[in-house]
């Protein structure tokens, strides 16, 4: 069972709404529709993430290499390996890998194989969110957070492509359902499983995982029904588990004999625990250090814009994740002010603070980092924004007999609807009259809701939602590949940056040479972008000398000697990323001094075998 909301208003203390208390069941007298409708919900996502998903090819070919090297090597698999020979590993923890090189086990590697499994974490991601906001908000809330973060555009996006962020959000949704559950009658072990989920988001995406921990922690110290002593002791555990499940691999990789796995790519001293603190933790952060460009003051799309309170509403991130921002902020003040009166276990009030926070959280480190930052980073934020929009959207509809409440309600409606025409309008030729049909119904509905208009519920959802919705629907009819997607329609997409071909397409001929290789690796050639494309084409490992940007020391080039002594490498491919790193350019000038060069395509080659 469930707290009953109240919401205070400034002519009283509280006052209590009609409506039934949040997850109350149906009437027995009325037809239970909450159950068909999440079906509705699940099969109609489910057509959005897989609708022609492999119209993207590869994706992010970087990856999907990486996807066939574990699907030829269980070691790859394992350690997140680049190539199957296990030179050097992806420069991220291995957990969405995981996923994906199973799936091209046992169906076969493919396109498909390499979306698909980005696309069923969507669903299953939709599934719990609904899940978490019913138990403290009822089913018909939880159906509209589940629709909301469905369509939001960076996240059709990144539930129809193949980078880690898939499975990061599906499980710190999965910790926020954790929660919720442990709130209820101030369970540890369901806190504990909650910092289970956070512990592996640890092995899918490092540090940005530990983003929610804060939300988690408030919202359990706030509302949990048990002891102060008792709630810090749940807490105690929780981060146990967190260090457990996500330690494990970290320990297992510091461990293992460094000659039976690859490198750790990202890495200065082949650490999994240096990634995690360095490349893909402070770097991230406060910028600096080897590799780490982009992000403060870059105005570049790709890498987020200007750093700054506006960030995420500018133009790389505000079309990705900002349509319901302003509605999500104006519920979350709203809701917190109106229950600001209500026991200190209010499951309402604390589900405001798990999703306010959650979306504070990661939006100001968005906004304001300094290093490598891409616009699709932003997906974390979106299960706190629909979650918060559907609660306070909910409780506000249920408290709308005092004018105050309507009024903040019709405010979320104009937040919605007038800054989807502002961001529709950065997109002038596509859909242009869809922004003035957001404007009238904004216009329409929010008067409405303040003079008490009483059927207008469902027009109120469908201002709110249409603008993003079109975005979302344009944005998984549009291909992407490469390092760096984009959400929205062709035009505003673009290429992604690298990842997606940065040597151009392998010619045939070559592609054929390739292929007739016998020795452990087809090739090498300096970078993982441009190994990861001929591994691709030739269905063979490549080396990607130095790994993603070409400057980590894998292979020496002792290493590589002996490997061209032993007759394991057939040839060396010119071209890629990175070229002025110093381990790249030794190995190349050794090949270049030792071994003669033939034109292939557009492609030198030189034959090592």
């Amino acid at each position: 069972m469930t707290t009953p909301s109240t919401l205070g208003t400034p002519s009283m203390t509280t006052a209590t709404l009609t409506a039934p208390a949040p997850g109350a069941a149906a009437p027995p007298s009325g037809r239970n529709w909450t159950t068909p409708a999440l079906v509705v919900l699940l099969v109609g996502t489910a057509v959005l993430y897989l609708w022609d998903v492999t119209a993207s090819g590869w994706g992010n070919s970087y990856y999907a290499a990486a996807t066939q090297a574990g699907a030829q090597s269980w070691t790859a698999w394992l350690f997140g390996g680049l190539d199957a020979g296990g030179v050097i590993t992806v420069d991220k923890p291995p957990a969405a890998l995981w996923v994906s090189g199973l799936f091209a086990r046992i169906f076969g590697f493919s396109s498909w194989t390499v979306l698909a499994p980005q696309a069923v974490e969507g669903v299953l991601a939709v599934w719990l969110l609904y899940a978490t906001v019913k138990r403290t908000s009822g089913a018909v809330a939880g159906l509209m957070a589940g629709a909301a973060l469905a369509v939001t555009p960076v996240a059709v996006l990144m539930f129809r492509f193949n980078l880690p962020d898939a499975l990061l959000v599906l499980l710190m949704v999965a910790g926020a359902y954790c929660t919720v559950r442990a709130l209820e009658k101030g369970s540890g072990w369901w806190l504990a499983l909650a910092g289970v989920a956070v512990g592996f988001a640890f092995l899918a995406k490092m540090g940005q995982a530990l983003l929610v921990l804060p939300a988690f922690t408030a919202a359990y110290l706030l509302a949990a029904p048990v002891p102060p002593v008792k709630r810090l002791l749940h807490l105690l555990g929780a981060g146990l588990a967190v260090v457990l499940s996500a330690g494990w691999f970290i320990a297992l990789v510091e461990l293992w004999p460094e000659q039976s796995r690859p490198y750790v790519g990202g890495s200065s001293n082949d650490s999994l625990w240096e990634l995690a603190m360095g490349y893909n933790g402070l770097g991230r952060i406060f910028g600096g250090g080897r590799g780490v460009v982009g992000g403060g003051g870059n105005a570049n799309l790709g890498f987020g814009g200007e750093t700054g309170i506006g960030r995420l509403f500018g133009a790389s991130m505000g079309g990705e994740i900002s349509w319901l921002l302003p509605a999500a902020l104006i519920g979350m003040v709203a809701g917190l002010w109106f229950t600001r009166r209500l026991p200190r276990t209010d499951r309402t009030r604390a589900a405001l603070v798990l999703w306010g926070l959650w979306v504070l959280g990661n939006g100001i480190v968005f906004s304001f980092m300094s290093g490598i930052t891409h616009p699709y980073y932003t997906v974390a934020v979106a299960p706190g924004v629909a979650a918060l929009v559907a609660i306070a959207g909910r409780e506000l509809w249920r408290g709308r007999g005092h004018l105050p409440v309507r009024v903040a309600l019709a405010m979320m409606v104009a937040g919605a609807g007038f800054w989807g025409f502002a961001l529709l309008q950065r997109f002038g030729e596509w859909v242009p009259a869809l922004r003035w049909v957001v404007a009238a119904l904004t216009v329409l509905v929010a008067t409405a809701i303040v003079m008490g208009v009483r059927r207008v519920a469902a027009l109120a959802l469908v201002t709110s939602v249409l603008s993003t919705a079109a975005f979302g629907v344009a944005t998984a009819a549009t291909p992407h590949a490469g390092s760096i997607p984009m959400s929205g329609p062709p035009s505003y997409a673009g290429d992604g940056g690298p990842g997606g071909g940065p040597m151009g397409a392998t010619s045939d001929e070559l592609t054929d040479l390739l292929k007739a290789t016998t020795g452990t690796w087809a090739a090498a050639t300096v970078s993982a972008q441009g190994a990861a494309n001929l591994a691709l084409d030739s269905g063979k490992a490549v080396i990607g000398i130095g790994g993603w940007s070409g400057g980590d020391p894998a292979p020496t080039l002792e290493e590589f000697r002996q490997y061209v002594a032993d007759g394991r490498i057939g040839y060396y491919v010119t071209g890629g990323m990175g070229g002025g790193m110093r381990g790249a350019n030794e190995i190349g000038e050794w090949v270049e001094a030792n071994y003669e060069a033939m034109t292939i395509g557009e492609s030198t080659v030189y034959r090592l075998g």
